[in-house]
């Protein structure tokens, strides 16, 4: 059990929970801030968590769901107050319907999460601030202490799984429920020279390619919140894709916080019905930056249909490029 210390103090409104590792600080701090990582131990075991959403920096946000046994659904957010990379992080936690909007009727609490290394490997120090006693009594009462006991009970596995969120993966697309599919890639290179690799379009034209044997026509960017995007691609002449038709994708940039995270409407050039919301996310971690989309599709139906068609493989060599780019830039 890591938890090796938990301490509720009455007059200061406060939970403090130590837990100890045997892994680096490094890596304890990857499993906190990668949200497939995450959500293998934030709830408990019999309410696995699922992350729509994990912005690690100041004025970023999470979005979770926990889903217990007979199908009973809990959600909740973090609103990111303060973030020292590698050492420490600040958020305001609280209770929200499954639209991912903050429920008033229940208390919300601060929290800090100071990592620390130790002679053998590292130490986590999560200190909750109640803001008043009930709210102590009535979220302790709710089986706080006990939840996170059995929730960080699960660290150690996730800790010593490297395999599963090595850098050396291929681009993974995980479904999270019938409208959403997370697509994650660890990117060699820093959260600015990803986000700039997205936003140069003459860059953007080198590596953003798909199969071989494909060519990006137009990159038209939107440079301001509100403002449309236009990406077309057609076949090289005499390549392995002649013959094929011409396609592209047009839409709206509907939030932007740069270098950490955007989010764009897309649709089909020429096809009818609603279209997707991407949810674009960087965040640092060992070996470059995790590039992480959660795509909002209309239907369980379209989302299998986007599937098969090998968008994930057209991905993975997309960013295999954009990595050589990074690499001889």
């Amino acid at each position: 059990m890591p938890i090796t210390h938990v301490d509720k103090d009455a007059t200061a409104l406060t939970m403090t929970v130590v837990a100890e590792f045997a892994a680096s600080v490094e890596r304890l701090w990857n499993a906190y801030t990668d949200p497939r990582q995450i959500e293998k131990f934030w709830g408990p075991p019999s309410w696995p968590a699922t992350f729509y959403r994990h912005d690690v920096y100041p004025g970023g946000r999470s979005q979770y769901t926990m889903t217990g046994p007979d199908g009973e659904r809990s959600s909740g957010f973090w609103e990111f107050l303060a973030v020292d990379p590698g050492r420490s992080f600040e958020v305001r936690d609280g209770f929200a319907n499954e639209a991912g909007e903050e429920n008033t009727d229940m208390p919300s609490m601060r929290m800090t999460f100071v990592f620390d290394s130790t002679d053998a490997g590292s130490r986590l120090t999560t200190t909750t601030y109640f803001p008043s006693a009930e709210a102590l009594e009535e979220l302790i009462g709710m089986g706080m202490e006990d939840g996170m006991r059995e929730a960080m009970s699960q660290i150690d596995a996730v800790l010593a799984d490297l395999a599963s969120f090595s850098a050396e993966l291929a681009t993974e697309a995980q479904i999270l429920d019938d409208t959403h599919v997370r697509v994650a890639r660890v990117i060699r290179g820093s959260v600015e020279d990803v986000w700039r690799a997205h936003h140069d379009a003459d860059l953007m034209k080198r590596w953003l390619l798909g199969p071989d044997g494909w060519e990006m026509t137009v990159c038209d960017l939107a440079a301001s919140v509100g403002d449309d995007y236009r990406h077309e691609w057609a076949p090289v002449a005499g390549g392995p894709a002649d013959g094929a038709d011409a396609f592209g994708f047009v839409g709206e940039l509907l939030e932007s916080d740069a270098p950490h995270r955007e989010v764009t409407t897309e649709n089909m050039i020429g096809l009818e019905g609603p279209g997707t919301v991407n949810e674009m996310t960087l965040t640092p971690v060992d070996g470059g930056t995790l590039l992480s989309i959660v795509v909002t599709y209309p239907s369980a139906e379209v989302r299998d249909i986007v599937l098969a068609t090998g968008m994930t493989d057209g991905m993975e060599t997309s960013y295999a490029r954009l990595e050589s780019e990074l690499a001889h830039a």
